[in-house]
């Protein structure tokens, strides 16, 4: 992006004093960027939805409309409530809608000053992400060994390298991960 040009930011938030709230502070700290609000993910596709610098989105959206926003990950805050370990260790900016607004503030000077770091570079091997997906669908450890044709004890091992390389061990956060790095469809869980 060419610094003489007018940054565009887009809310996509249901919450309207969530919306206000963040175009406020984001006006207060880029008083050059032209930021509109969407109260949900249809009004954004109704504008020109890939004209924008970043993308600042609830953590519904984003997992719902995960295919629009894995490509523009790196132009992608998600706004959150605490749940940000997941996200993070996926490579998404997030950011604790919950905290005071100094706070905020720093969050976000420390995401354009660090220009969207990517997060953990995805370590898993070919096989791992098989064993992921099988038990992201639900699938048990005896399960997922029949359906690869492998021993239980691999499939415990893939696991157990699996939580060790994302730092998370529920379903919920591996599921949470699987969705935001494209390894399945949120409609498919």
């Amino acid at each position: 992006m060419n610094h003489q040009s007018t940054p565009e930011i887009a809310i996509v938030e249901s919450n309207t004093l969530t919306g206000i709230g963040l175009k406020y502070i984001l006006e207060k700290i880029i008083p050059m960027a032209t930021i509109r609000i969407f109260r949900n993910f249809a009004e954004l596709t109704d504008d020109t939805p890939d004209m924008y610098a970043h993308y600042f989105v609830s953590t519904q959206v984003y997992l719902r409309h995960n295919a629009f926003f894995l490509p523009r990950k790196r132009k992608t805050i998600v706004l959150g409530a605490g749940d940000s370990r997941s996200f993070q260790q996926a490579g998404v900016p997030m950011l604790d809608i919950r905290e005071p607004e100094e706070e905020l503030v720093k969050d976000i000077l420390k995401m354009h000053q660090h220009a969207h770091p990517h997060g953990h570079p995805d370590t898993l091997t070919g096989r791992e992400i098989e064993v992921l997906v099988l038990i992201v669908k639900g699938f048990i450890n005896k399960e997922i060994a029949d359906k690869l044709s492998i021993s239980l004890t691999t499939v415990i091992t893939h696991r157990k390298n699996i939580t060790e390389k994302l730092g998370i061990k529920s379903v919920s956060g591996l599921t949470i991960y699987a969705v935001m790095n494209g390894y399945i469809e949120a409609d498919s869980i």
